[in-house]
């Protein structure tokens, strides 16, 4: 079987890995989701079964006849049960150890891996490959007698277990009769009982994550697919500093051989702000805290002047792209890069984003750090960015780089920033401050409904002064700037369809780019028309197109950034979060309400 997406994520907040169908770790960067990674085989060009592969780790079981996959309830643990030929069966339980300890969440940058017999006795061969320099070679290794270190590019890992090491160093295969346990982490000593350590860490690790589900104010419909989709996206936050990457992976092809592969290891702060939005309609505050915390630290770098589309998850703002030669890319369709030249990027949209990603903390009582007026005195430089750039081109948020204009959504997003703050301002009872802010508001939109407004189309155009269809149209409801029965927007909405639509999947937009013209549909805008359906009244016609996108999405239950119009294959970074952020919009939207049952 080829190379596929179909994949398990694991990870702590601080570590992840995809775990592929067969058991096998596939993708891993350690000590940081942006470093080099330890599991490289997804980008390696290679095919199942690996046999001459590295940058893996799996547990093989001799005459496996049957694997069989799923997470351990509302959490991120996964169980993984192979069947031998004469029915003799073992499970693997993989997960990253996270749980409250001594006032504070235990995260380490850590894998725990459990094998366990079920029934009869498998003969299993384990097999751990992790790499170095981006896929060049094996990473070197040292062993002791309980443990093997391995000595990567930005970190050197341990692996601490009570499987006899030379069984894993000689990848010989043995005989599994009783539970081994496999912590692979930093390069420190374990002082404790292994497979203790490692089965209470397991338990403390599903209590945690079973608490956490349990505080989310979940829609009556869809309610796994929203849970999955919401721990996901809590795994896509670097807990340290708040950032939020948009997917753990790089270079996964928008479509077969384009070229469009791309690094989204990154903080977008537009993809931060969709992910934090749809986290609060589910309730999950400890996670708008902890960006927010983030995006101020950003804001204060900037101190009033540009501020760029993405950052590292340590605040980092230089980064540079580049390639890795030595990985010949996801079924071996390169180039693999690493960095992402979009942080070069005139984005405008970012300010607004940044501003309605704040705006939330002036009004929740329910945070332990609610917003002040210094707060909003720090953001007005913000709003005063975007009011200063509201007429100006960029490379709008599907980051042309051929080509800037001035982008209706940038635009909207800055009006936004105005109107907001504006918002913020009359709650903090500073009425000149509001004033002055509903002002810039209102010259921005003026601004808007006289360029961007094509009078002889009857729509809303993708920039000033244009023609061209754009799926970010479809936020200018949910932005507030206008109103789903307004005229205007109906016909917006229906040229979109009319223009963008092939069968049940919506293009971002339809003309070349720097690349040529998009072959596969952007997930996120699929479930941004599901929403327009639904606002047109055309419920079960929207409720139809979602249960589509639900129908694709991996064993997992996620989703990655593109899929084909044809075949419906997932293409793209994967788990992307933007699509996470569809799926959940979509559901509180279009399920039924509690009191239909209660």
């Amino acid at each position: 079987m080829p190379q596929n997406l179909d994949l398990f994520p694991i990870g702590n907040c601080s570590v992840s890995a995809l775990i592929d169908r067969e058991g096998r770790f596939v993708w891993g960067c350690m000590p940081r989701i942006d470093s080099d990674p330890v599991f490289s085989t997804l980008l390696g060009g290679l095919e199942p079964p690996f046999e001459g592969g590295k940058g893996l780790w799996d547990v093989v079981v001799d005459g496996a006849v049957k694997v069989e996959q799923a997470y351990l309830r509302n959490t991120p643990i996964l169980r993984t049960v192979v069947t031998d030929a004469d029915g003799a069966s073992l499970e693997i339980i993989d997960f990253a150890p996270r749980f409250q300890q001594f006032g504070r969440i235990y995260r380490p940058t850590a894998f725990i891996r459990l094998v366990r017999p079920l029934s009869g006795v498998c003969r299993a061969t384990i097999r751990l490959r992790p790499t170095a320099n981006w896929g060049a070679r094996l990473a070197e290794h040292t062993n002791g007698s309980n443990h093997i270190r391995y000595l990567c590019s930005d970190m050197t890992v341990r692996l601490t277990t009570d499987c006899p090491v030379s069984h894993i160093l000689e990848e010989r295969t043995f005989r599994v009769e009783r539970t081994l346990a496999m912590f692979l982490g930093a390069d420190e000593g374990f002082d404790a009982d292994v497979g203790a350590t490692c089965a209470r860490m397991l338990q403390q690790t599903e209590d945690y994550w079973l608490g956490w589900v349990r505080g989310l104010a979940v829609p009556l419909d869809w309610q796994s697919a929203v849970i999955r989709a919401a721990i996901t996206l809590k795994l896509c936050m670097h807990e340290e500093t708040g950032a939020i990457v948009a997917a753990m992976t790089t270079s996964i092809p928008e479509h077969a051989n384009s070229g469009r592969n791309w690094d989204y290891r990154y903080c977008w702060l537009r993809d931060a702000y969709y992910v934090v939005q749809a986290l609060n309609r589910l309730g999950a505050a400890d996670i708008l805290e902890n960006y927010l915390s983030y995006l101020r630290n950003i804001v204060d770098r900037a101190a009033g002047g540009h501020i760029q589309p993405l950052f590292g998850v340590g605040y980092e703002p230089a980064l540079v792209e580049r390639f890795a030669p030595d990985l010949p890319g996801y079924r071996g369709m390169g180039p693999v890069r690493i960095g992402n030249q979009a942080f070069e990027h005139q984005q405008h949209d970012v300010y607004g984003q940044i501003i309605l990603s704040s705006t939330q903390a002036f009004f929740d009582e329910r945070l332990l750090r609610p917003a002040t007026v210094d707060d909003f005195k720090a953001l007005e430089p913000v709003g005063e960015r975007a009011f200063q750039l509201h007429d100006q081109p960029d490379a709008s948020l599907w980051e042309f780089r051929g080509r800037a204009n001035v982008h209706t959504y940038s635009s909207v997003m800055c009006w936004a920033a105005c109107d907001r703050l504006g918002n913020v301002a009359e709650k903090l009872g500073l009425a000149d401050r509001a004033k002055f802010w509903n002002d810039r508001a209102a010259k921005v939109r003026e601004a808007i409904d006289t360029h961007a407004w094509n009078e002889t189309l009857g729509r809303f155009a993708a920039t000033f002064g244009g023609e061209e269809l754009d799926a970010s149209l479809l936020q200018l409801v949910d932005l507030r700037f206008i109103a789903a029965d307004d005229p205007r927007n109906k016909a917006t909405v229906a040229a979109i369809e009319a223009g963008l639509r092939k069968g049940s999947y919506l293009l971002r937009y339809a003309l070349p780019d720097d690349f040529g013209t998009p072959q596969t549909a952007f997930n996120i805008c699929t479930f941004w028309l599901v929403e327009a359906l639904y606002l047109e009244g055309r419920v079960e016609e929207a409720r139809s197109l979602f249960q589509e996108m639900l129908d694709r999405r991996t064993s997992a239950g996620l989703l990655s950034e593109d899929i084909g119009f044809e075949d419906g294959e997932l293409w793209g970074n994967y788990p992307q979060t933007y699509s996470l952020v569809g799926l959940i919009n979509c559901a509180a939207l279009l399920s039924r309400p509690w009191t239909s049952v209660r």
